[in-house]
């Protein structure tokens, strides 16, 4: 009997996760410590990145970069950061949090921010961009990050579907000001919730593993190490939040990037059989990955007309597809900037995003498709 093909299954080397754990509770050091200082050395060592910091979560990180570059250059409450509608609400939650107003760039056919109309909705206020990569795409990321060099405003590259993404050659975050990647529990380097944020600039890599825990200057690991009598003498320099991740989700995160790069080889053949089998559908559009990007592959991305009642005709046949994403201006917290995007509006009604896991397939993916020509030939 086939089993229902759910949109994400983690793949979990539980055998080797559970030796990494076991480590961390047979030495009693659980939270920040020797764990994630091997993490940060071996994604620095994976992505050629200048500087990490292992995190609680990518949200976490979003909020943090861009509090540092706030309270770095005295921006004002309410100068703009323009970021996309097409991404989960946590990426445009963080300007919100930080008191600067989001303004919405439209997006192209890969689903990322549009350089183009960027460029429109720039205004003397803006201070920073934020670019995601959604589903591991670059899209137009180099005339973005071109635009931003010139104009000396922060590139914030939100890099949650991105790990294992590598452009012209490079792994992404080279250029960035900050980048910040997820470890989530259904991302590609998964873990149960973990990131990592990555500051071009070292001092800046410092300061943030002072604010991620709570601004004190020398946290409890290295406290440990130094041994004598005086582990309580710290300073708290600003204030800071408890954003720093922990050496339980540092080990699984380890497990997970050993095995990254075939993990995402994988992700690609299953595209490459998505795309062989639906080439040819013209009521299916595949959404495009830029040339030049080896992407992660996070999600297989579709374009169709009734999406809604082609989702719901899959569930049918236990096909459990996603949408990524619902475009933000739908929100209350952003329904300020409504129909400032029409290309997001349209596409929030068009997308469908594919089984897309290690557990997916080649049968699987011909039954997927199968199904959905199947519906869509029909017009539901």
């Amino acid at each position: 009997m086939r089993q229902p093909i759910q949109l994400f299954t983690p793949n979990f080397r539980v055998e080797e996760c559970l030796d990494g754990i076991r480590e961390c509770l047979e030495k009693g050091w659980t939270g920040l410590g020797y764990k994630t200082n091997e993490i940060e050395d071996a994604w620095l060592d994976y992505t050629r990145l200048p500087n990490a910091h292992f995190l609680n979560s990518n949200t976490a990180g979003l909020h943090l970069a861009l509090h540092m570059f706030k309270t770095e250059f005295d921006w004002e409450d309410g100068d703009e950061v323009i970021s996309t509608p097409m991404t989960f609400v946590s990426t445009n939650h963080a300007i919100i949090q930080c008191n600067m107003t989001p303004v919405f760039a439209d997006i192209d056919d890969y689903l990322c921010i549009d350089p183009d109309d960027l460029e429109q909705k720039l205004t003397p206020r803006t201070r920073a961009v934020f670019f995601v990569g959604i589903g591991g795409n670059t899209g137009n990321y180099l005339r973005v990050a071109e635009i931003c060099r010139e104009r000396g405003i922060i590139l914030i590259l939100d890099a949650a579907h991105m790990a294992g993404t590598r452009l012209n050659g490079r792994h992404v975050g080279f250029d960035a000001d900050c980048t910040i990647f997820s470890f989530q529990a259904v991302k590609n380097m998964a873990t149960a919730d973990s990131g990592m944020i990555c500051f071009s600039d070292k001092t800046r890599d410092e300061r943030a593993r002072k604010l991620t825990w709570l601004g004190i200057n020398r946290d409890t690991y290295s406290r440990t190490l130094g041994g004598g009598a005086y582990k309580w003498m710290y300073d708290v320099e600003e204030l800071g939040f408890k954003y720093h991740g922990n050496s339980i989700m540092a080990a699984i995160a380890l497990v997970s990037l050993r095995h990254l790069d075939r993990d995402n080889a994988y992700r690609r053949q299953l595209a490459k059989w998505y795309e062989e089998r639906l080439l040819k559908e013209d009521k299916i559009q595949i959404v495009p990955t830029f040339s030049g990007c080896e992407s992660s592959r996070h999600l297989f991305q579709v374009r169709l007309d009734k999406r809604d009642q082609v989702l719901m005709a899959l569930n049918e046949y236990e096909i459990y597809p996603g949408v990524h994403y619902r475009d933000n201006t739908e929100y209350a917290p952003f329904v300020q900037n409504a129909n400032t995007c029409p290309n997001a509006r349209q596409a929030s009604l068009e997308i469908l995003s594919l089984p897309m896991h290690m557990g997916v397939t080649e049968r699987d993916v011909d039954y997927i498709t199968e199904k959905l020509s199947e519906i869509v030939r029909k017009e539901i």
